[in-house]
């Protein structure tokens, strides 16, 4: 789900979501790099009232159980579960919780923690809420088109 003025993802500028029950409260997935048959590199800014936090490299590894899995299963569990699910990537910097209250609704609470086995490190956390449906629905393929390879352009032939 981007933000509410963006219509499309734009790749530059980033997925943002933003708290349904707090628009000052987001994520968002910007400055992707680093692309190979391995892994990509991104970045998640996080803000709230008074907070504005940022891992500035988090790797996103093909063959492990990465975020887009995560947040598909989020949605695909539109109609709710008991408890809390969690995901975090191995480096530990970047961490999600989902809780489902009552009225269809997801939270996410989102925790940056870059350099987490550093003396003197620290950690952020924001919690979006948004519904369970269509937004994670939307929200999930955004995250999962952000964190895609880009698509090579066929080689044309050379002309005779």
């Amino acid at each position: 789900m981007t933000s509410p003025d963006d219509d499309a993802i734009d790749e530059q500028a980033g997925v943002t979501i933003r708290c349904q029950d707090n628009p000052s409260v987001g994520v968002r997935f910007c400055d992707r790099s680093s692309f190979d048959e391995d892994c990509v590199h991104y970045a998640v800014e996080a803000w709230a009232p008074g907070l504005t936090a940022r891992v500035g490299e988090v790797v996103a590894w093909v063959w492990d159980s990465d975020l887009v899995p995560f947040l598909a299963r989020l949605a695909a569990d539109h109609r709710g579960w008991d408890g809390e699910r969690t995901w975090r990537n191995d480096d530990r910097d970047l961490a999600v919780s989902a809780v489902f209250r009552s009225g269809g609704h997801i939270g996410l609470t989102w925790t940056l923690r870059p350099w987490p086995d550093a003396a003197g490190g620290w950690r952020a956390s924001v919690t979006t809420w948004l519904e369970a449906g269509e937004q994670m629905s939307s929200f999930a393929a955004d995250v999962r088109h952000f964190l895609a390879p880009p698509v090579a352009e066929p080689r044309s032939a050379p002309l005779t």
